[in-house]
C-alpha cells in the first residue's frame, strides 16, 4: 500500500499537534506516520526554532524595554543628552565633603521618595542618631541594600567621624506641606503630640523629641520637615518589625502601642509643622518616659566587637590568634551583628544554604567540650567532633594543609574567647545532596588530607606564601572555578573563577589572564593585603572582607611571602588580549554623555583617575575583564574599599543602582571598557538587569 503524499502545510500542523494539540490528533498521528523519520526531525527542528525565537523577541522587544521604562524611568535621574564638560585634571580634596560623594547622591537638603523606598535627609541630625543609624546598617539591624553595602566594613570610628560631618552641616530645610485634616484627627495629633495617650502607654513627642520637635542630644532626632509618607512609613516598618534598633527599641515599642489611625494623623500632623529658626537639638536630659537602647549606647559606648586580637596573652596564644585571623575565620563564623565567631552566618551554595557553626568555648552549643585531637580531626579530616563528615564550604580541602603546631594554637586561642550560648542553625542544603551518601562519594572523588610539605627547591619565604595561600588563607576557596559538583579541580586551582551564589569575579593569582595577579609587582600585591587598594586594584564585594578581617593584619614578611609565591607564577610580560571590544555609534555617544556627566569628576575625562582616591580607568584589568560582572556590581552598588589601619578614611563611589537606568549604565560601561586603549566587549542591557 503506498503512502499518502503529506503537504508541507499537514505536515507542520502534525508537528503543531505534538506540542500544542492544533489539529485532532488521530489525523495528525496518520500524518506522522506518514512521514520520512528525517522530515519529521527537520519539521520539529524548524518548530521549536520558532517557538524559541519567539521568546527571544518577546523578551528583548517587548519585556526588557518595558522594564526600563517602568519602574526604572521613576527612580532613575535624567542624564543629559549632551556631553558635559571636559575634566582634563582630577583634584582630589582632603575633605570629609569629598569623601561623602557616596552619600549626597541620595540625601540632599530633602527627603526624597524613590521607588524602593526614601532617601531622607540627614544633615542637620544628631551626631548620635546617625552614629547608630550607621552602625544598624553595618550590623544587620537595618537591612536596605544599599546602605550595607556601603558602610559594611567601616570602623566605628570612622562611622563616627561621618556622622558627626553630617550633623554639621547647615542646609536649608524645605517648607512645611499643607495637609488638611479633619477636626477630630487634628485634635487626636496634637494630643499625642503634646500629652501623649496614657491609656495606650504612648508618651508624648515632646517627652522624647523636645519640646519644639527639634530632636534631644544625643540620639534623639527631629520629627519637623519630613514628608507625611516618609513618617506613615517608618512608623509602618517599626510596627511590623521591619526597622530595628539598638535594644531596647523604643520606637518599635511606641509604633505598637499607637491605634492604626494614629499613624495617618500623626505624619499629616507633623507634616505641616513649620521648622523654628534656629532648629537645633534641645540639651540632653536626665529622664526618658522610656528606656532607649540608641540613647543609652551613644551615652556609654561599648567597646567595638571587630576585633580578633586579645590583650593580654600567652606568646602561644597570641600565636594562635594570629592563625586565627590569617585564616579568616571570623567572617565566615560571625552573624551580622551576633557575637564574634558565634556561627549563624548563612553560606548560600548552589546544593542549599550551610549555616556556619559556633566555634566559643560554650559548652553546650560551641567547642567548649571540644579536645585538640577534636579540632584537629575538624580541620584536617574534615569530620565533626563525633566523627560526622562535614559539608566542604568549611575549607577543609585547604585547612587539611594546616600543621598539628598551628591547628593546636588556633584551638588555644579560641578556647580564650567569652563563651557565647548560640546553638547552632541546622543547615538547608537539598536532596540528595543533604545526604551522608552524597557527601561520601564526594569526598572519595574530592579530598585527600594531608599536611603541607615544604619544596626544597624552593626559598622560606617562597614556602611560607605557599602555606599560606593554599592552606590557612585558603584563597582558591574563591580563586578557582568550581566544577558542577561545587569541587575545585587541581587543572582550575586559583585560576579565577565566579564566585558562587555571589557572583563575583575572582581574578586568576598564578596567571596574568585578565586581571590575574602573577605579573603585579610585589609591592602592588601587599599594598592591595593591607590597605585594600592598590594601583591595580581595589578591593571590593567578597575580597573586601578578606582584608577588613584578615590581611591588613598579617606580618609585612607574610605579605611579602604571599607576594613572592604569586609572583613565581609570572610568565615574563605575556598578558593575554581581551576580546576585542567595539559597539555602535549611539551607543557610544550615549556613554560619553553619561560618563562625563557621572564618572569623570572622579575618574578624569581619559580614564586617569586619581589614586589613591579614585583607580584609573584606561588600562585597568578589573574594568576590561571578558566578563563585566565586577564592574556591573562596581556601578550598581558603588562602595568604599574597607577601612584599614593604612586606609582609615577611604574615598568611596556612589551607587547608580537607583539613579540611572540600565541602558545608561550598559552604555557607559561599554563606554569605558572601548576607550583609552581599553578593548573589552560592550556590555548589554541584559547583562545589567542580571545583578541589578
Amino acid at each position: 500500500m503506498s503512502r499518502m503524499r503529506v503537504t508541507p502545510l499537514r505536515l507542520l500542523r502534525a508537528v503543531l499537534w505534538s506540542f500544542l494539540g492544533v489539529r485532532r490528533g488521530a489525523d495528525a498521528a496518520r500524518d506522522i506516520e506518514a512521514v520520512p523519520p528525517h522530515l519529521l526531525i527537520l519539521a520539529g527542528v524548524f518548530v521549536a526554532a520558532l517557538f524559541v525565537g519567539g521568546i527571544v523577541v518577546l523578551v528583548r522587544v517587548v519585556i526588557v524595554p518595558r522594564a526600563e521604562m517602568t519602574p526604572s524611568a521613576e527612580r532613575v535621574q535624567r542624564v543629559p543628552t549632551t556631553v558635559a564638560k571636559r575634566h582634563e585634571h582630577v583634584v582630589v580634596d582632603d575633605t570629609m565633603q569629598e569623601r561623602m560623594r557616596p552619600c549626597t547622591v541620595c540625601h540632599g537638603s530633602v527627603t526624597e521618595t524613590s521607588a524602593d523606598g526614601f532617601s531622607p535627609r540627614v544633615a542637620g541630625k544628631p551626631a548620635g542618631y546617625l552614629f547608630n543609624q550607621l552602625v544598624s546598617f553595618r550590623d544587620g539591624r537595618r537591612t536596605y541594600a544599599p546602605m550595607v553595602y556601603l558602610v559594611q566594613y567601616m570602623t566605628d570610628d570612622y562611622l563616627h567621624e561621618i556622622a558627626t560631618y553630617f550633623a554639621q552641616l547647615d542646609l536649608p530645610y524645605p517648607a512645611p506641606t499643607p495637609m488638611p485634616l479633619s477636626p477630630p484627627l487634628a485634635s487626636r495629633a496634637e494630643q499625642l503630640v503634646e500629652r501623649g495617650d496614657a491609656a495606650r502607654g504612648v508618651p508624648a513627642c515632646t517627652e522624647c523629641h523636645g519640646t519644639r520637635l527639634t530632636g534631644i542630644e544625643p540620639a534623639i532626632p527631629s520629627l519637623l520637615a519630613l514628608p507625611k509618607d516618609y513618617v506613615a512609613a517608618q512608623l509602618g516598618a517599626w510596627r511590623n518589625g521591619k526597622l530595628r534598633s539598638v535594644a531596647p527599641d523604643c520606637m518599635a515599642e511606641v509604633a505598637r502601642r499607637l491605634a492604626p489611625d494614629d499613624v495617618p494623623a500623626l505624619a499629616s500632623w507633623l507634616a505641616s509643622q513649620p521648622v523654628p529658626p534656629n532648629m537645633h537639638a534641645e540639651p540632653a536630659r536626665a529622664n526618658l518616659p522610656l528606656q532607649c537602647g540608641s540613647v543609652d549606647v551613644a551615652v556609654h559606648p561599648a567597646a567595638s566587637v571587630a576585633s580578633t586580637r586579645i590583650s593580654k596573652a600567652s606568646a602561644a596564644v597570641e600565636r594562635g590568634g594570629y592563625l586565627v585571623t590569617a585564616g579568616d575565620c571570623i567572617a565566615c563564623h560571625t552573624a551580622r551583628g551576633g557575637a564574634p565567631f558565634a556561627g549563624g552566618r548563612p553560606i548560600d551554595t548552589p546544593f542549599g544554604t550551610i549555616y556556619a557553626s559556633n566555634i566559643t568555648p560554650d559548652v553546650a552549643t560551641g567547642i567548649g567540650a571540644w579536645s585538640r585531637d577534636d579540632f584537629w580531626r575538624a580541620l584536617h579530616d574534615g569530620r565533626s567532633r563525633y566523627g560526622r563528615s562535614l559539608y566542604p564550604a568549611f575549607p577543609y580541602t585547604n585547612f587539611t594543609r594546616v600543621t598539628r603546631e598551628d591547628a593546636d594554637a588556633m584551638f588555644d586561642y579560641l578556647r580564650t574567647l567569652p563563651p557565647a550560648a548560640r546553638a547552632n542553625t541546622a543547615n538547608a542544603v537539598r536532596f540528595p545532596y543533604d545526604t551522608r551518601l552524597a557527601l561520601a562519594v564526594w569526598r572519595a572523588l574530592f579530598f585527600r588530607p594531608g599536611v603541607f610539605e615544604n619544596a626544597h627547591d624552593r626559598v622560606s619565604e617562597w614556602n611560607r606564601g605557599a602555606y599560606l595561600v593554599r592552606g590557612l588563607a585558603h584563597c582558591d576557596a574563591c580563586h578557582s572555578q568550581r566544577n558542577v559538583f561545587g569541587a575545585v579541580g587541581q587543572k582550575l586551582d586559583l585560576g579565577g573563577g565566579l564566585i558562587p551564589m555571589q557572583n563575583w569575579y575572582a581574578p586568576p593569582l598564578v596567571s596574568a589572564v585578565g586581571a590575574g595577579a602573577s605579573n603585579w609587582a610585589p609591592a602592588d600585591i601587599e599594598a592591595l593585603l593591607r590597605t585594600g587598594i592598590s594601583p591595580r586594584a581595589m578591593a571590593m564585594g567578597p575580597m573586601a572582607e578578606v582584608v577588613h578581617r584578615s590581611t591588613q593584619h598579617l606580618s609585612p614578611e607574610d605579605t611579602r611571602a604571599i607576594a613572592t609565591y604569586l609572583r613565581s607564577f609570572a610568565r615574563g610580560s605575556e598578558v593575554r588580549r581581551n576580546s576585542s571590544g567595539s559597539a555602535d555609534a549611539a551607543t557610544l555617544t550615549r556613554g560619553t554623555a553619561v560618563y562625563e556627566d557621572r564618572c569623570g569628576e572622579c575618574h578624569g575625562s581619559n580614564g586617569q583617575g586619581a589614586f589613591p582616591a579614585y583607580p584609573p580607568l584606561a588600562g585597568n584589568p578589573s574594568v576590561t575583564e571578558d566578563l563585566p560582572t565586577n564592574a556591573i556590581k562596581a556601578v550598581l552598588n558603588g562602595g568604599y574599599p574597607p577601612v584599614t589601619a593604612e586606609n582609615r578614611r577611604p574615598y568611596g563611589m556612589p551607587p547608580y543602582l537607583t539613579r540611572l537606568s540600565a541602558s545608561d549604565i550598559a552604555a557607559v560601561l561599554t563606554y569605558v571598557r572601548t576607550s583609552w586603549g581599553n578593548g573589552a566587549p560592550a556590555v548589554t542591557t541584559f547583562e545589567i538587569e542580571k545583578y541589578r
